[in-house]
């Protein structure tokens, strides 16, 4: 019953975690199209107003008529609509699912065993957990010193953003050796997602409070707290498509078991953001494709890197007469060391149901799933942390395995 607790508990904070995201990125790429689709007011009493810029639009059978101010509109209502609870449910479910997942089961999820640094190799789980948090908050703080440094008054933007970039690709490359392959993938995108809440609760909000404040207070609000807010929200809507790919990235091993696992991140990080690039020019009035292609093109890469090698040829040893494994010997791997997990019901504690509903009681369960079980035993991915003990030759084995049709 405890499990089942967890598990379901597991679902509710997924769909809250969910939910509240497309709230926020919705919601957030929206702001942007509509501060980049502004144009001039064409009334004199719009611009006698202080209006910055404008925009018509038709939408659910009604028009809008949207105004932007920069600093001081004529009256400020008490009834002023602020965003930020999107963006802090969001990351305080996210991080909910990852401690009741990673935290509750490093052994599991997080240590890395194989890594080359041996530091690394060498954790304990509970040092695995710590340092997975430490990573999160060592993100935020390493960007935000970032922002501070290069680019105080945001005359530097262009810089910041390499340097951004180059940040990322530490991140990735460190998260990669550090932690198990979707950990890492995972723990990657959490540190952009903690640097989007992040900037929203330090920065974006207080900044927007100050000049509510002294207009209140009829005193010139600082404009400094505008353009700060501005250039950390643009951030974020360059973080949003990367982010989501990585909450999505644990269903696909090959990116994460793949050799060249921190560049294919690293690659969707840069993919993402030249697609949202372009829909950000896009409402701009430019329609420039160069970004999209870019886009393409370095997916185009991903799907070479990520590409599963050539299986080599089965040793005699591990091969039935025949020359490739039998069903025989894969299915007696298979029940010693992967149905505590994927069966009907469960034996591993924690499981209260085979995960992604793949069960490999039966040779025809196994047959169906071949492929896959040949994909996620060759990449290591599989058994979770290895908690069976699989060997090396149970291994090669399922690799070399010649499944039935």
């Amino acid at each position: 019953m405890h499990a089942y607790l967890l598990e379901f508990g597991n679902l509710l904070l997924r769909w809250l975690h969910v939910i509240a995201a497309i709230a926020w990125i919705g919601e957030s790429i929206y702001f942007v199209m509509l501060d980049n689709s502004l144009r001039p007011p064409q009334r004199s009493a719009a611009k006698q107003r202080g209006v910055f810029g404008e925009m018509w639009a038709v939408h659910g059978g009604g028009f809008y008529h949207n105004q932007k101010y920069l600093t001081n509109p004529a009256e400020l209502p008490d009834d002023l609509h602020w965003s930020y609870w999107k963006a802090y449910s969001t990351w305080l479910s996210g991080f909910a699912l990852f401690a009741i997942l990673y935290l509750r089961k490093p052994d599991v999820y997080l240590t890395n065993p194989s890594s080359p640094w041996a530091w690394a190799a060498a954790l304990e789980p509970w040092q695995a957990a710590a340092a997975a948090v430490i990573f999160l908050l060592a993100g935020w703080v390493i960007y935000d010193q970032l922002c501070r440094r290069i680019s105080p008054t945001m005359e530097r933007d262009g810089l910041l953003s390499a340097a951004v970039g180059v940040m990322m690709v530490f991140v990735a490359y460190l998260s990669v050796q550090m932690f198990q392959g979707r950990a890492a993938f995972l723990l990657t995108g959490a540190v952009m997602a903690t640097c989007m809440s992040a900037n929203v609760l330090f920065w974006i909000i207080p900044g927007q409070r100050r000049m509510v404040a002294a207009l209140k207070a009829n005193v010139p609000p600082d404009p400094l707290d505008g353009m700060r807010g501005k250039q950390r929200s643009v951030h974020n809507t360059y973080f949003t498509l990367p982010v989501v790919f990585l909450m999505l990235s644990n269903h696909y091993s090959f990116t994460f078991t793949s050799p060249h696992a921190w560049i294919i991140l690293s690659l969707f990080i840069f993919a993402g953001a030249a697609i949202r690039q372009y829909f950000v020019l896009r409402h701009l009035g430019k329609n420039q494709l160069a970004y999209p292609a870019v886009g393409v093109a370095l997916l185009l890469v991903i799907a070479w890197l990520g590409a599963p090698a050539r299986t080599m040829a089965p040793t005699a040893s591990l091969a039935s007469p025949s020359g490739t494994a039998g069903m025989q010997q894969v299915q007696a791997i298979i029940e010693a060391r992967c149905v505590q997990c994927h069966a009907a019901k469960p034996t591993q504690p924690g499981f209260v149901s085979a995960p992604l509903g793949v069960v490999l009681e039966t040779t025809d369960q196994i047959a169906l799933h071949g492929a896959k079980i040949k994909e996620t035993v060759a990449s290591n991915y599989m058994p979770l942390g290895n908690l069976t003990g699989m060997t090396n030759a149970e291994r090669a084995t399922i690799t070399n395995w010649s499944i039935p049709h």
